[in-house]
């Protein structure tokens, strides 16, 4: 680093305005230096500022190991930390490049995951002007909506960009002002990646015509940003009367206009951890939701979940592997619980006196715990008549795909418990006897699902 220079005003200004309104004395920022041109500059500006804006300095350098380059990129590195007394960890990832994959997006998230394993307060990026025009391109040409559209923040959690305001051309300037040397990325130069088609095919042609265009798309990404916030703000104020105990209300949604009632679902995924899908996927969501016959059994997989509807709410569910009703059965040999991991739970068995399940006729033939094959029938009020396991379910407001992994208590070959619908009227307690209560821990919690008189 040329340290007895002077540094030029602007550069040294926007980058600390950024920092000062975001960083205390004392915070940790770690630099994400890949050793090119943008990084250098950044680093150059930090070493200089972290003593009158007291914060601490390091960097992390990801070697994607894609290059023959590469060992030579991480040397650059650690030299050029080393001649600034900044710690630097280099890391090396894996990236899992499969055929038909980006492999510009693979990498850029092997690199996030590595850098989102610090521990320090920022994570500095080296991103700037032109790399804020090349996302919104890229982001519109993928029919993205005004979240995509808004690009990058100059804070993202962790995550400050305080070069968003300076061009490329700006950091080339500094750097030979300084006297930088960096590293040059051969991929950079491949069009065959979107983003260096754009940025040596596109943007150079668009320059000619429109010279001031990354200032007029950072413009637009802001103004997407704030649609996107008042988008945000009224998903979340038609969430809080639509979505109870992460359940939405299919009335609600059908109430709404359709562009509402889609940011409304979008609200909905997000909260379950699912990213949007596309917007052909999603106006399918929400036809099939409000479309349907009030009897289907609406079944859409999302990732890891399945998307239903139900009594009126649309449900999102981890996506269950069926167990094979004909094959499970545990027997009761009077443990206080018992683990059942082919259902995904733990039922759990409370002595008790005078209410419950009669311990002692259901000890009268083994006691076994088995699923639903279909004809069971049961008797929970003794003034009616013996009710199949479909209806009593529906008559508990019990949803279909619970049904399914809710396990039944059987004394021999007769049904004496079902979970969450109640004791069969032979084997409830009298008052003056030993019973037994049932809990169904499901998931990593107490579901809803007991017995009792």
């Amino acid at each position: 680093m040329a340290s007895s220079k002077k540094l030029p005003d602007a550069l040294v200004t926007q980058v600390a305005q950024v920092l000062s309104q975001r960083v205390h004395p004392g915070q940790h920022l770690t630099l994400g230096l890949s050793g090119g041109l943008d990084s250098v500059v950044l680093l150059d500006l930090l070493v200089q500022l972290q003593h009158p804006l007291q914060f601490r300095l390091s960097a992390i350098h990801v070697n994607h190991q894609l290059s023959p380059h590469a060992g030579d990129w991480a040397a650059f590195c650690c030299k050029l930390c080393t001649s600034c007394e900044i710690p630097l960890d280099v890391v090396a990832v894996q990236v899992p490049f499969q055929p038909g994959d980006s492999l510009e997006a693979v990498a850029r998230i092997a690199r996030h995951e590595a850098l989102a394993r610090s521990t320090a307060d920022f994570i500095v990026l080296a991103h700037h002007l032109d790399d804020q025009a090349e996302t919104l391109l890229l982001q519109l040409l993928r029919g993205c909506g005004v979240d995509g559209a808004s690009a990058m923040a100059e804070q993202n959690g962790r995550q400050l960009r305080p070069l968003l305001n300076a061009s490329r051309i700006q950091l080339e300037q500094y750097a030979r002002h300084r006297g930088l040397s960096w590293v040059e990325d051969e991929s950079n130069m491949d069009t065959r990646f979107d983003r260096n088609f754009l940025r040596h095919r596109v943007l150079p042609v668009l320059s000619e015509r429109f010279p001031a265009y990354r200032e007029t798309f950072l413009r637009a990404s802001r103004n997407f940003s704030e649609s996107a916030l008042l988008l945000k703000e009224l998903a979340n104020h038609d969430a809080s009367t639509a979505i109870h105990e992460k359940k939405l209300s299919v009335q609600t949604l059908a109430h709404l206009s359709t562009p509402r009632a889609k940011n409304l679902l979008r609200q909905f995924l997000k909260l379950h951890g699912i990213s949007a899908p596309s917007a052909t996927r999603l106006e399918d969501m929400l036809h099939q939701l409000l479309s349907a016959k009030p009897d289907a059994q609406i079944k859409i997989p999302l990732e890891s979940f399945e998307l239903r509807r139900f009594l009126g709410r649309a449900w999102l569910i981890p996506a269950p592997g069926r167990p094979d009703s004909t094959r499970l059965n545990y027997l009761w040999r009077g443990e206080n619980e018992l683990v059942l991991n082919e259902l995904g739970g733990t039922l759990k068995f409370w002595p008790v006196h005078g209410q419950g399940i009669s311990r002692t006729r259901l000890e009268q033939a083994p006691v076994t715990l088995r699923l639903r094959q279909g004809g069971e029938r049961l008797q929970p009020d003794c003034k009616r008549p013996r009710r199949s396991l479909k209806n009593l379910f529906q008559e508990a407001g019990i949803p279909p795909w619970t049904r399914e992994t809710l396990p039944l208590l059987f004394s021999g070959e007769s049904l004496a418990a079902g979970l969450g619908i109640g004791i069969d009227c032979n084997f409830q307690a009298h008052p003056d006897e030993p019973g037994i209560m049932l809990e169904w821990k499901a998931n990593g919690r107490l579901d809803q699902s007991s017995v009792s008189r």
